[in-house]
């Protein structure tokens, strides 16, 4: 019965790992800032993937098996938040229009910390397990949409397209978007 809710979760985080960064390889310091912002991205989503493979492939959801999910969910996000928080202004002309789109994706990523934890207070029964799981499942769709999201608005800043062009050539940006 929980089974299928797991790959709900897994489904909604299909959509986000379909969205990702680009191409190429370059030493220049844009290229190397995307590659963290990808890195931290890709990161992030594995950890993510792993726990709702676990979550999926148990096949006995319980509460002890989300609170489990839940605290490594909040454990990845929380390093995805530090990451992305860590990183500074990429030395680009709208440099610090970036930096300020990184530290609204980790406040919203911070607020839906808060609503997945919420989700799991006082969960009770059947019913308590099932809708934290939709919910959970609906924040971690949420932080996805929202990390592609400011991937796409990061390549759009600067008229010069250079931070596009860092997107595309930055590795962990071809991973990202090869690992959907």
């Amino acid at each position: 019965m929980y089974r299928w809710l797991a790959w709900i979760v897994v489904a909604l985080l299909a959509a986000f790992l379909a969205s990702g960064c680009g191409g190429g390889d370059d030493e220049n310091s844009a290229t190397a800032w995307a590659d963290d912002v990808c890195s931290a991205a890709t990161t992030w989503r594995d950890s993510i993937t792993s726990t709702t493979e676990s979550l999926s492939s148990g096949g006995n959801l319980s509460e002890n098996a989300l609170t489990s999910a839940v605290d490594d969910i909040q454990s990845a996000t929380s390093d995805f938040v530090d990451d992305v928080r860590g990183l500074g202004a990429p030395d680009t002309e709208s440099g610090e229009q970036a930096k300020e789109s990184l530290d609204q994706l980790a406040d919203a990523a911070d607020e839906s910390l808060s609503s997945i934890q919420s989700a799991v207070d006082d969960v009770s029964g059947v019913n308590g397990v099932v809708q934290a799981v939709t919910a959970i499942s609906t924040a971690i769709a949420t932080m996805g949409t929202q990390v592609s999201s400011t991937v796409a608005e990061l390549k759009q800043l600067d008229a010069g397209g250079e931070l596009e062009a860092a997107f595309n050539e930055a590795d962990s940006c071809k991973e990202l978007q090869s690992g959907g």
